[in-house]
């Protein structure tokens, strides 16, 4: 009886493989296998071991759980799947090295040029001016990164500007000897000495370095112009020219004339 009740068990297994939609099951199971996404190998981490493949989901082991006596072949079919479990590597926050923040600003730096906000105290506004200087008269006030227009009546408008580098400040009293609307660019030799990358020469526009409006201070060098880096307003950035923004030099040429004073301090 005993013989006939394995006979048929394995009959009916047999069924089940070959005819009973064991293949249906074993095809969805590899399929399933196949959308699981692929391991990620992160640098620095060893190699996963190569997942192991079964030849057969359904093969001896399970006639061995059929028949078996419920041991150590029968619990290894249960535990076994159609691939082995890939390790866990942890996230790529938690391999990758940390970012130094101050790598990335030097990275920005290289890529951009450095630009800060504009700030508020620059705007141009109307101040109190106790100096004794007369209506008309234009005061650059270079420590503090001002320039004065003076109205009288003890009151001056008051402009953010840029001035010279160290080494190229200067002081004395000038006047306003020609003035220029979108200015050409001729970079003086003594500038081309120390940036032969210069051009030679520039047409006036939006791109020049001498901004919308450009007046010139005597038979010297030196400017009071715009420019189309407003970011540098407030800071020791020229070779001596009095920088402001477009807008404030716009507003500036329309108020003065040729033959002002300008007191440079």
């Amino acid at each position: 009886m005993f013989k006939t009740m394995s006979l048929t068990l394995l009959g009916s297994a047999f069924y089940l493989v070959s005819f009973g939609g064991g293949i249906d099951r074993a095809a969805a199971i590899d399929a399933a296998a196949m959308r699981e996404p692929p391991a990620v190998i992160y640098a620095g981490q060893p190699a996963p071991p190569t997942p192991v493949r079964m030849a057969s989901n359904m093969g001896g082991g399970f006639i061995e759980f059929l028949f078996g006596d419920g041991g150590s072949q029968g619990q290894s079919y249960k535990q076994q799947g159609v691939y082995q479990q890939q390790p866990y590597y942890g996230s790529p926050r938690e391999v990758l090295p940390p970012m130094d923040p101050q790598g990335v600003m030097r990275q920005q730096e290289m890529s951009e040029p450095a630009q800060r906000p504009f700030d508020p105290k620059y705007e141009k506004q109307v101040v109190d001016y106790p100096g004794k200087e007369s209506a008309g008269t234009i005061v650059v006030d270079t420590p503090n990164k001002f320039l004065y227009l003076v109205q009288g009546s003890g009151k001056a408008l008051r402009y953010g500007i840029g001035v010279g580098r160290p080494g190229f400040t200067w002081s004395g009293v000038k006047t306003i000897s020609a003035k220029k609307e979108w200015p050409d660019w001729t970079p003086p030799a003594e500038m081309l000495a120390r940036r032969p990358d210069l051009p030679r020469h520039m047409e006036g526009g939006p791109q020049n370095p001498l901004g919308a409006r450009a007046m010139y201070l005597g038979s010297s060098l030196y400017r009071i112009h715009g420019s189309n880096e407003p970011w540098t307003i407030g800071t020791n950035v020229s070779s001596g020219c009095i920088r402001m923004r477009n807008d404030d030099v716009i507003d500036l040429y329309g108020r003065v004339g040729v033959g002002a004073k300008v007191v440079v301090i």
